[in-house]
């Protein structure tokens, strides 16, 4: 049986975690020092597909927020977990959700940014890992991003991966493609004692718990 001791009233009051952050393999390539503008007014985001042992059917919904330049995913169900009862398979999850992002075809978008949060519990001894990325169909991947958290830990977790400028990977004008977004979560029990469940998940605990995509705009031909 999954343990989850989580602090839902802890999104209130929240304690950033003390991530590393570790730039993992896979360089983009893109024009330098894109001139960007204002998004659009409007513009709609839906899942359009999502594989992976983190994110079975119609456990994955996004939206979009216009007015912030951005869109988020929300997870009902994306946990990893290992020692008491947890299988070796449980500690290790992985998803990736494919987006079509809809807009006026006078301008064309990058993700610049994405924020990330959940919640952990992990014993003493034992750590956990988040990896995430993105890349637009048929365009460069900018590679995986690996944050590490240790325990003792029990609350919630959060990092941003940001893109320089000159690494932002568009969307080509005129072309329909969507956005895959790509995460794993990782437990390792470590020296913890065997008979204790440590987590780590990325799933909305409480309000304001969710995953955005920040995007940048620029105008097209």
């Amino acid at each position: 049986m999954r343990k989850r001791m989580r602090k839902r009233n802890a999104v209130s009051v929240v304690a950033t975690a003390v991530l590393a952050a570790t730039a993992a393999s896979g360089t983009p390539t893109a024009a330098a020092g894109p001139r960007t503008v204002r998004g659009p007014v409007e513009f709609s985001v839906k899942v359009v597909s999502v594989n992976g042992s983190g994110c079975p059917v119609h456990t994955v919904w996004a939206d979009a927020w216009p007015e912030k330049e951005s869109f988020r995913v929300v997870y009902s169900e994306y946990l990893a977990q290992a020692g008491g009862s947890s299988r070796p398979i449980d500690s290790r999850k992985q998803c990736q959700v494919a987006v079509q992002v809809n807009f006026p075809q006078d301008v064309t978008y990058a993700v610049s940014s994405s924020d990330h949060q959940g919640f952990a519990h992990l014993e003493s001894g034992a750590s956990a890992t988040v990896k995430v990325g993105h890349y637009i169909q048929g365009q460069p991947w900018d590679g995986a991003v690996t944050h590490n958290l240790n325990g003792a830990y029990d609350d919630i977790w959060r990092f941003t991966h940001r893109l320089p400028a000159d690494q932002l990977v568009f969307r080509p004008c005129g072309e329909d493609r969507n956005t895959v977004l790509i995460t794993e979560l990782r437990v390792d029990k470590g020296t913890s004692d065997p008979s204790k469940t440590s987590y780590i998940a990325m799933d909305a605990v409480g309000e304001g718990v969710w995953t955005t995509y920040h995007l940048t705009w620029k105008s097209c031909p």
